[in-house]
C-alpha cells in the first residue's frame, strides 16, 4: 500500500512538508496549500518551482487538493470554471493524474450538474475527476454521491470516512453502496460527537475499509490527520474547530501521530 499526505498539516511551508513525508516514509503528496496560499492562488511560476524542489526530494504528486466545487453553485462560476481549467494544466505541470472536487453547497440536482458537466467538459482525459464526500455540499450522503457516479462516468470517488461520520451516515454502509466509484481513500476518522481522531480511533471502521479497499485493487491512501489546527482549516471547514485528544505540541507531531496510527493498521493488515 502507497502513503500519500496533505503534508500542509505538518507544516505550512514546501520544505517543511516534504520532511514530514520523509520522515514518515510518504512518498506521495496530495498538494494543497504552500506558504499560506491555497493551490488556486499559487501562480504558474511557483508552480514549477515546486515541482522541481519535489523532484529534487523524489516526491510525487498524487492529487491536486483542490477546492473546486466547495462554493455555491451560483458564486461566480466562470471564475470556478477558469479555475479549475487553471488547475488541469497545474496538474499537467507537476505529473498529477487527479484533482480532488466537491459537488457544490446545494442541493438544487439541475444546478449542480450543469456546473458538474461543465467541469468534466473542461477537463482533459489525462486527469481523473475525483469527488470527495464533503459535509454539506450535494454529495455528502450516499444517495447524492450515488446521483453522481451514476450520471457522470468521468467523476470518480474519494472516499472519506469522516466526513460520513459527520453527516450521519455509517461507513460500511457508505462503502457497501458506492465501492465500485472509489478511486482512493482519504485516510481521516472521528468520533460519534463529529470529533476527528487518529485512524482507528473513532467508529469509521478505517481497519476494514481499508482492507476492503486493498482487496478490490486500491493501492493508495491519503492521510489526512485533521489532529490539531493548520494553516487554512477553518476555511477548509467552515470555521470548525478540530482538536483531537491528546493535545499534540506542534503541527508536525500531531502529523507523525496520525501516520504512526495509519502505519499500525497496515501492519495489523499485514500491508
Amino acid at each position: 500500500m502507497k502513503l500519500c499526505a496533505f503534508a500542509d498539516e505538518a507544516s505550512n511551508e514546501l520544505q517543511g512538508q516534504i520532511d514530514a513525508l520523509k520522515r514518515n516514509n510518504i512518498g506521495l503528496l496530495e498538494i494543497r496549500g504552500v506558504d499560506g496560499q491555497n493551490i488556486k492562488e499559487i501562480s504558474y511560476e511557483k508552480i514549477k518551482e515546486i515541482k522541481k524542489t519535489l523532484d529534487e526530494n523524489d516526491i510525487k504528486v498524487w492529487s491536486i487538493g483542490s477546492p473546486v466545487g466547495k462554493y455555491n453553485t451560483d458564486d461566480n462560476f466562470e471564475r470556478q470554471l477558469d479555475e479549475f481549467k487553471r488547475l488541469c494544466e497545474y496538474a499537467d505541470i507537476l505529473e498529477a493524474k487527479r484533482i480532488r472536487m466537491f459537488s457544490f453547497f446545494s442541493k438544487n440536482q439541475d444546478e449542480v450538474f450543469k456546473n458538474l458537466e461543465a467541469f468534466c467538459n473542461a477537463c482533459p482525459d489525462s486527469v481523473i475527476m475525483c469527488h470527495e464526500n464533503e459535509k454539506g455540499i450535494f454529495g455528502d450522503d450516499i444517495e447524492g454521491c450515488l446521483k453522481i457516479y451514476q450520471n457522470f462516468d468521468r467523476i470518480k470517488m474519494v472516499f472519506d470516512p469522516a466526513n460520513f461520520i459527520q453527516c450521519g451516515v455509517n461507513t460500511l454502509e457508505a462503502w457497501e453502496k458506492l465501492h465500485k466509484y472509489v478511486d482512493y481513500m482519504h485516510i481521516k476518522d472521528a468520533l460519534e460527537d463529529k470529533r476527528v481522531v487518529r485512524a482507528g480511533y473513532g467508529i469509521g471502521n478505517i481497519e476494514r475499509l481499508v482492507s476492503m479497499y486493498q482487496k478490490m485493487g486500491g493501492e493508495v491512501l491519503t492521510l489526512e490527520p485533521h489532529l490539531m489546527e493548520f494553516a487554512g482549516l477553518k476555511e477548509l471547514e467552515n470555521g470548525e474547530s478540530i482538536q483531537d485528544i491528546p493535545v499534540y505540541p506542534d503541527n508536525n507531531t500531531a502529523f507523525d501521530a496520525g501516520a504512526n496510527a495509519l502505519k499500525d493498521i497496515l501492519n495489523r493488515l499485514n500491508l
